[in-house]
C-alpha cells in the first residue's frame, strides 16, 4: 500500500512538473461537449447561461424552453417550457423562485427551484432580456431592449413597481451590491448608473474608445467595471465611481459575454468570433492579456461555475446570414436548428493542484 501511495504521490508531482513546463496561459482547454438537441418550434436560439454553483445545476436559454443541467455530470434534469423565446434566467434560492425573461412574450415568467414548474407570469415591456438582481434594495431589474427601459420588480410580490426609461438600447448591467446598478446603452454609447433606491439614472458615462457596449461585469473590490463594445471592438476598464476610461484593450468581433472571476483575478470575455479573452487584473488599473483561446464560432454566451473553475459556453452550428433587412442591414449567420450545446472548459492546472495529495493524507 505504501509502494502504491509513493508511487500516486511521485506521478502526481510529475503531473505538477508538466503543468509547470507547460507554455504560461491560463490552463483553460475544452473538456467536454454536451449537445442539446432542437428547440421547441423549429427554430434555433440561445442566449444567456446561468450557474446555481450551490444547487449544482446549469440553466440554458434554448429558444422557447430552458434546459436544466446537472454542474457535475451534465445530464438534462429538467425543462421549462412553454416559452417564446426567453433571454435570462434568475435564480433566487432564499424565496426558492426562479425567473426567466421571455422577450417575444414581453413577460417574466416565475418558476419554482424544486419542480421546475411555472407559478406565476409578470407583464413587462416587449424585448425583456437581460435581468439582475439588487441586494440593496431586494428588487429584480429587467433591461428591455427595444423598449429602451427597465422594469423593476419586487420578487416576493411579484409584482412591477416602476419602469425606468433608459433613452436607448439597454444591454447587460451589474450591480455593486451597494445601491447602484450600471447598464450598457448601445445605442448612446455609454453606462447609465441607476440609484436602485431611488429608482432614478444619476449619471451617465461614455465608453470611447469602445462602442455599442453589450457585455459588463465588475470588480466590486477595486470598484472597477469591465464594459465591452461590439463598434469598434474594445475592453474598457472604467472606474464604477467616476466613470474615468482606465484602460482600453482590443478584443475580437461580437462580444457578449465578461466574466471576472475575483479569486483569480481572472477576467474572460467571449465573442461571437469563436476567440475567449483572458485577461489578468494586474492591479485596479491594468489588466494584461493572458492568452486567447480558439473556441467555436459563435460562443459567446458564457458564465463561470465558482466551485470548480469551469467555463460554460453555448454554442450551435451555423449556416450563411439571412437577407439585410432595416432591423439588420448586416445580418449574422443564422444557427441551424437542432445544434445546440453547451461546450465545457476545465483549467487543467488549478485542477492538477486541487487533486494533489501526500502519502498518508
Amino acid at each position: 500500500m505504501k509502494k502504491f501511495l509513493l508511487a500516486l504521490w511521485l506521478a502526481s508531482f510529475a503531473l505538477l512538473g508538466v503543468a509547470l513546463a507547460a507554455p504560461p496561459g491560463s490552463g483553460y482547454h475544452l473538456l467536454k461537449k454536451v449537445s442539446l438537441g432542437a428547440a421547441p418550434g423549429g427554430g434555433e436560439y440561445f442566449d444567456y447561461v446561468t450557474i446555481d454553483s450551490a444547487a449544482r445545476r446549469v440553466y440554458l436559454s434554448h429558444g422557447a424552453e430552458v434546459k436544466v443541467l446537472d454542474a457535475d455530470n451534465f445530464t438534462v434534469v429538467g425543462t421549462i417550457s412553454g416559452l417564446k423565446r426567453c433571454h435570462g434566467v434568475l435564480v433566487l434560492p432564499e424565496l426558492g423562485k426562479g425567473f426567466i425573461t421571455d422577450g417575444d412574450a414581453a413577460k417574466v415568467v416565475v418558476f419554482d427551484l424544486k419542480s421546475l414548474k411555472i407559478t406565476a407570469e409578470i407583464k413587462t415591456p416587449p424585448d425583456t432580456d437581460s435581468l439582475i438582481y439588487d441586494p440593496a434594495s431586494k428588487l429584480i431589474f429587467t433591461f428591455n431592449g427595444d423598449s429602451k427601459n427597465a422594469s423593476v420588480i419586487d420578487p416576493v410580490k411579484e409584482t412591477v413597481v416602476k419602469t425606468i426609461d433608459l433613452d436607448g438600447g439597454v444591454e447587460q448591467s451589474v450591480a455593486d451590491g451597494k445601491g447602484t446598478i450600471y447598464d450598457n446603452n448601445e445605442e448612446k454609447n455609454d453606462v447609465a448608473v441607476i440609484d436602485t433606491k431611488t429608482l432614478t439614472i444619476k449619471a451617465r458615462w461614455p465608453v470611447a474608445p469602445a462602442g455599442s457596449p453589450v457585455a459588463m461585469d465588475i470588480d466590486r473590490e477595486h470598484r472597477r467595471l469591465f464594459s465591452s463594445g461590439r463598434d469598434p471592438h474594445f475592453l474598457i476598464v472604467m472606474n464604477a465611481d467616476s466613470g474615468k476610461v482606465v484602460q482600453s484593450l482590443p478584443i475580437s468581433s461580437g462580444v457578449d459575454a465578461n466574466i471576472f472571476e475575483p479569486e483569480t483575478g481572472l477576467l474572460f470575455v467571449a465573442t461571437r468570433a469563436g476567440k475567449l479573452h483572458i485577461f489578468h487584473e494586474d492591479s485596479p488599473d491594468k489588466l494584461s492579456e493572458v492568452e486567447i483561446i480558439t473556441t467555436e464560432y459563435g460562443a459567446k454566451t458564457m458564465n463561470i461555475d465558482p466551485k470548480t473553475h469551469n467555463l460554460f459556453l453555448s454554442s450551435s452550428d451555423f449556416g450563411p446570414p439571412g437577407p439585410p433587412t432595416k432591423k439588420h442591414p448586416k445580418p449574422e449567420r443564422t444557427a441551424l436548428p437542432g445544434t445546440h450545446r453547451l461546450c465545457r472548459h476545465s483549467n487543467f492546472r488549478r485542477n492538477i493542484f486541487h487533486h494533489v495529495n501526500l502519502p498518508g493524507s
